[in-house]
């Protein structure tokens, strides 16, 4: 009335249940058809089927839950907890369990908990999971190291994002190796195995301050090792861009990578490194094979930047069925 806008022109946007449910509450009051009719512009029926089904699995999801740990850093602050620190994981683990029946509830874990005295066991107590994501720095890492090594030995389903990975082959390398001073460069220079480092490529722009240029961002292809867990994930649930040659195309953003002189020695002790970076041959995915671990597995990429509501990605479905048999909703 004051505002100068038609009444058939103000459009509800109430509460949801979930964000996912906006566009049908758009399309029930014909938002769209009235922006086309404003622009002169001609109206087509939009297919609903395929988000009305989403909306019908989150629904049904809530009947069954599992819960998995997130073991990060970027969540605690003083005395808040910021969900949001790793919204595209969080987002990837509702789209995965929705499409497979459960709903995800996270367990947040501060890592630094951990370093304090709080005992893995204590924190990740009954999770039908645990995940490490994305990182920087040292802070929080040794606690991190705990709740790996906690996850490989209790064969507790493990995703390792990025930073995530890095560690897991740090976790190996000092526990079953036995390099007990194995580290990352990026938390201890003078580390005398430094099982993950700058690439040296990379070295010359860090010497020169061009950190911009000391990151792999975005796109990147990686070819799968054929048999592997990594295998089976993309070829049960998609996902390879090319399935012949058993590539994809996953996004990055990282500075540091693994150090392939440490290669095979890790493979000696069963950690396989089941995909690679086509262009510099650069380790892409560490896993464990399945006789060793229900479900292990990192990677150097990021894949819930890749998945989609409607379109889950088939690392995090995989993942969420080991979770579930876990949990004993699957054999």
């Amino acid at each position: 009335m004051f505002c100068n806008v038609a009444p058939e022109h103000v459009i509800n946007n109430p509460d949801e249940e979930t964000p996912y449910a906006v566009p049908q509450t758009f399309e029930e009051q014909q938002f769209a058809q009235k922006i086309l009719s404003l622009f002169h512009l001609p109206d087509r029926q939009p297919d609903m089927d395929a988000w009305t089904k989403l909306l019908e699995q989150v629904k049904e999801s809530k009947k069954n839950v599992i819960e998995v740990a997130i073991v990060g850093k970027y969540f605690g602050t003083g005395d808040y907890e910021l969900r949001d620190s790793y919204a595209a994981l969080m987002d990837a683990l509702d789209h995965a369990g929705w499409s497979e029946g459960v709903k995800v509830k996270t367990r947040w874990v501060n890592s630094e908990k951990i370093e304090k005295g709080d005992s893995p066991e204590k924190l990740l107590n009954g999770v039908a999971g645990v995940i490490v994501p994305i990182g920087w720095g040292p802070r929080g890492v040794e606690g991190m190291l705990s709740a790996i090594r906690f996850a490989r030995e209790h064969k507790i389903p493990y995703l390792g994002l990025c930073y995530g990975m890095q560690l897991a082959v740090v976790e190996y390398a000092r526990n079953v190796l036995g390099l007990r001073r194995a580290n990352t460069t990026e938390c201890d220079e003078a580390t005398p195995y430094p099982v993950i480092h700058m690439n040296p490529l990379q070295e010359e722009n860090w010497k020169r301050r061009a950190y911009g240029g000391t990151m792999r961002l975005g796109r990147w292809e990686c070819q799968v090792a054929k048999g592997s867990l990594a295998d089976t994930c993309y070829t049960d649930f998609g996902g390879y861009s090319n399935p012949k040659e058993r590539t994809v195309w996953e996004r990055h953003r990282h500075r540091y990578e693994f150090n392939d002189e440490f290669a095979k020695r890790l493979e000696e002790k069963g950690l396989a490194f089941s995909g690679r970076s086509t262009l510099e041959h650069l380790a892409e995915i560490i896993e464990l094979p399945t006789h060793m671990h229900p479900f292990f597995m990192g990677t150097q990429y990021h894949p819930e930047y890749r998945s989609r509501p409607l379109v889950p990605h088939p690392l995090f479905i995989s993942y969420i069925r080991a979770c579930m048999r876990q949990a004993g909703m699957l054999k």
